[in-house]
């Protein structure tokens, strides 16, 4: 089908273009051509059953895997045009990790270094990657914490945290980055049940703070309060995207109504 595009290009700058993107490991092909736009200040939840490429379709973005042929537009600039797993547009090694630096990514697992503190964790990469003063770091370090709820968790590592806060602490130390889009990787589905809202509130906070963000999610719920736009994804391909109530409440593909008949 047609990407239905809810924000068109003279309201809102496009911040990610992904255009005829395939992805294939080996002879197992997981995304079959993916196009679709996302647009400065946007909210976009990809939904769909485990297995149908979403994760990968990540992943893709901020270069943790290389496509296989098609391309990606970060922030209006080339990030990855390929065809048949070769490159048809050289991007310099620098050049592209600036471009995977506009990009967070808050994972399903926290991946937080055990041997740090919860300041520690969201001060290293400013520091390591774009040469911040530890004095600045540790500042801004502190705000971050302070806005996901946590700055009295500060001196605690990670083994002393609930999974939920550890999951606040990735999201603090992926901001500290100031990147322009944040990309969430069912960032709830490691939580135990009752600290699930915890880490939803931080996001939705984020949405409304105008952070432009990707969620990979099966909270239901989420992206119909929170989302601007809804993609329904299966066997590596977009079967339905738009406005999250007609997708989720009144969806038009026979796949789309089969899957959240079982979910809702």
């Amino acid at each position: 089908m047609s990407n239905e595009k809810l924000y068109s290009s003279k309201e809102k700058a496009e911040m990610i273009r992904v255009s005829g993107v395939h992805k294939s490991f080996g002879e197992l092909e997981v995304l079959k051509g993916v196009d679709f736009t996302v647009y400065e200040n946007e909210v976009v939840c990809i939904l769909g059953a485990s297995g149908s490429g979403k994760s990968t379709l990540l992943r893709c973005l901020n270069h943790l895997e290389r496509i296989t042929t098609g391309e990606i537009h970060i922030d209006g600039e080339v990030a990855d045009k390929r065809k048949d797993d070769k490159d048809l547009i050289k991007i310099g090694h620098e050049h592209s990790q600036a471009l995977c630096m506009e990009l967070g990514m808050v994972f399903q697992r926290f991946n937080l270094f055990p041997h740090l503190t919860a300041i520690e964790n969201v001060m290293k990469a400013p520091m390591l990657v774009k040469k911040v003063d530890e004095s600045t770091a540790k500042k801004e370090a502190e705000a971050l914490l302070k806005s996901v709820g946590l700055f009295e968790k500060k001196d605690e590592y990670p083994s002393r945290l609930s999974g939920g806060q550890q999951q606040r602490v990735a999201i603090a130390r992926a901001l500290a980055m100031k990147p322009k889009i944040m990309l969430f990787d069912e960032p709830t589905s490691a939580l135990d049940p009752e600290l699930v809202g915890e880490v939803l509130e931080v996001m939705k906070q984020l949405a409304k703070d105008g952070m432009t963000m990707i969620v990979v999610t099966h909270e239901v719920g989420f992206a119909k309060e929170v989302g601007d736009r809804v993609i329904f994804m299966d066997a590596g391909v977009i079967c339905e995207e738009g406005d999250p109530e007609q997708v989720i409440n009144h969806p038009k593909e026979e796949r789309t109504k089969a899957f959240f008949s079982k979910i809702l």
